[in-house]
């Protein structure tokens, strides 16, 4: 290949990179980010990432917000999200179980998946019966140490060790809540409770007045890659009983589990 060539090739590589990197950056924004965050965000200068963002609103995968000079995904994202979630035959397991279990209890159900430090929501069912309606949506990425089902993953997670993804992630563990829990010796013993209980709680940890209950998916190797959660208010919660709520779930994931040969 000649030296040009190569040249060529090394530069659309780099674009195709920086262009994928604005896109990542922009999912976490959903209501659009300003061409100066953006900018630090990525460490691009602003008129690369302006650019940048002109091919991809050209191509149809970014376009304006509402606030000037702010930017956003568009539907053709989701659109592609969404059959990346179709193909994923968990989806086709679970949905009955998982909108049983809404039935069942009233309230918001969700599904995650493991994404390397972090969990990411893969199907959410909004509440029957409860009036609060959660901010969490499908391609959300939650962080692992405040949130119940980010919990479960790091309670069974094999070949990995807590102090590793403490260190790994310590830059983003934030007090968010007077519950957060922000040491690793405190998320140890979390962490050591959940195991012996079988489900995770993010007690006000990550939104005061918000308490989540999860409980794990085991598939045939006895790895977890999926986590159940239901999500209400913490007044509801006091209302129902931590334990009706947990005997449903529960049942909702030893049934799933077993679905999957577990």
């Amino acid at each position: 290949m000649k030296e040009e060539d190569k040249n060529k090739r090394a530069s659309s590589n780099q674009s195709l990179i920086k262009g994928l990197l604005l896109i990542d950056i922009l999912s976490n924004f959903p209501n659009g980010c300003p061409l100066a965050k953006l900018s630090e965000l990525s460490n691009l200068n602003k008129s690369t990432t302006h650019r940048m963002l002109q091919t991809l609103q050209a191509c149809g995968y970014v376009k304006p917000a509402n606030t000037v000079g702010a930017y956003r995904l568009t539907m053709k994202c989701l659109m592609i999200g969404q059959k990346t979630l179709s193909s994923l035959n968990i989806l086709n397991i679970t949905a009955p179980y998982l909108e049983q279990l809404n039935l069942d209890t009233g309230e918001t159900v969700n599904l995650s998946m493991r994404d390397h430090h972090h969990a990411v929501m893969i199907y959410k069912l909004e509440p029957t019966t409860g009036m609060m309606r959660t901010r969490s949506y499908i391609g959300q990425r939650l962080e692992l140490y405040c949130s119940a089902m980010g919990k479960i993953f790091m309670a069974y997670e094999k070949g990995h060790t807590l102090d590793d993804y403490w260190e790994k992630n310590e830059t983003n563990i934030t007090q968010l809540t007077t519950n957060t829990i922000v040491t690793s010796s405190a998320m140890e013993i979390e962490l050591n409770k959940i195991r012996e209980l079988g489900y995770a709680m993010d007690n006000e940890e990550n939104e005061t007045g918000v308490t989540c209950l999860a409980c794990p998916i085991f598939d045939i190797n006895g790895n977890v890659v999926y986590s159940v959660s239901i999500s209400l208010s913490t007044a509801r919660l006091n209302q129902i009983g931590k334990e009706v709520l947990l005997t449903h779930l529960k049942q909702t994931t030893h049934a799933i589990s077993k679905e999957l040969g577990a």
